[in-house]
């Protein structure tokens, strides 16, 4: 990508995230980079092999979805190969497979639509995965809930940026979001997933980002997809997940991202060739916000009309869905 086109792709974008309703969907329509749409879908509801990673979702969207809303989304949270979540929340539970019971979770962050200890503690999780930055205090908050509902208390593990820890075959690397709560010492964080990582195979790299306005530089840089004067070697991602909280961009920006921005994300780190995902895998977004859908005369759009209004090549996610992102060699 050269100079021109690289700040053409970039104005481009930011003026689509300013935009509203149609006009920003017929603009990103008629973008030359998309005039091929996204082939068939391939990795959804089908049967995962030994080397892929299944992803559930067990919700799909941000803090302000309320059950009996006219389109529900409960709060963002992931099952991974059946056996560690991300995040779980108070709506999630029913979305877990009949007798799905996992002892690990690693947390984002600790807004409350992300991080519920009683539901993890009724659940019988066993092993909590959280940033050494507010780990403390989430202990103390754990072990409260636990002698007054008269649950075990989990072991808690520290995680540090930059630091992988394997759990259940499956490799986590805590990355900093760009996320704030209003415990000023805390680091939010994303996860860079890894399962079959090799020096000689990619396996399965799926970067899982929520929530986060952007991807900060030192995020891209522990995970190898740094492509700008980098000392860690590159790797590219396999797949990727990311939120789509805004509509449109307003003050939230600076927590949170938008469709548009995720799609011009997984442009620039395939053309840098920082992306490599195997044919019929899109970019999943999730932890949508109503200004997703609230576009034009707070019309719902189905999941069908949302995916495709969306920018190529990214689609949303749903509660319930299931995504096998395959191993690349």
């Amino acid at each position: 990508m050269d100079r021109r086109h690289f700040l053409q792709t970039g104005l481009a974008a930011m003026a689509l995230s300013q935009l509203g309703g149609t006009e920003a969907l017929a603009a990103g329509k008629n973008k030359k980079e998309q005039a091929q749409a996204f082939g068939p879908v391939t990795c959804e509801n089908v049967a995962a092999g030994p080397q892929d990673l299944l992803v559930r979702f067990l919700g799909s969207g941000a803090a302000g979805w309320k059950p009996g809303s006219t389109i529900d989304r409960r709060n963002s949270s992931v099952l991974l190969d059946g056996k560690v979540l991300i995040d779980f929340t108070l709506s999630v539970t029913d979305m877990l497979p009949e007798g799905c019971r996992p002892e690990h979770i690693f947390y984002t962050h600790s807004h409350p639509d992300h991080y519920q200890p009683l539901q993890a503690l009724k659940l019988g999780v066993k092993h909590v995965y959280i940033s050494e930055t507010w780990v403390d205090m989430a202990k103390y908050e754990f072990m409260r809930i636990a002698a007054e509902q008269k649950l075990p208390m989990p072991k808690m593990h520290p995680l540090m940026i930059g630091v992988p820890l394997t759990v259940e075959d499956l490799t986590f690397t805590p990355l900093p979001a760009n996320h704030t709560t209003n415990f000023y010492q805390e680091q939010a964080q994303i996860y860079l997933v890894e399962k079959g990582t090799t020096e000689q195979h990619l396996g399965v790299r799926l970067l899982y980002a929520t929530d986060t306005g952007s991807i900060m530089g030192k995020a891209s840089r522990l995970a190898g997809i740094d492509t700008h004067k980098s000392d860690i070697p590159p790797r590219p991602i396999t797949g990727f997940i990311m939120e789509g909280t805004l509509g449109k961009a307003d003050y939230r920006m600076f927590n949170h991202s938008t469709p548009e921005l995720v799609a011009l994300i997984a442009e620039v780190l395939a053309h840098g060739k920082r992306y490599t995902p195997p044919a019929g895998q899109p970019v999943y977004i999730t932890h949508m916000g109503h200004s997703v859908y609230d576009r034009e005369y707070g019309h719902k759009w189905s999941q069908e009309e949302l995916n495709a209004r969306l920018p190529n090549p990214v689609r949303a996610a749903y509660d319930g869905l299931e995504v096998v992102f395959r191993a690349v060699d």
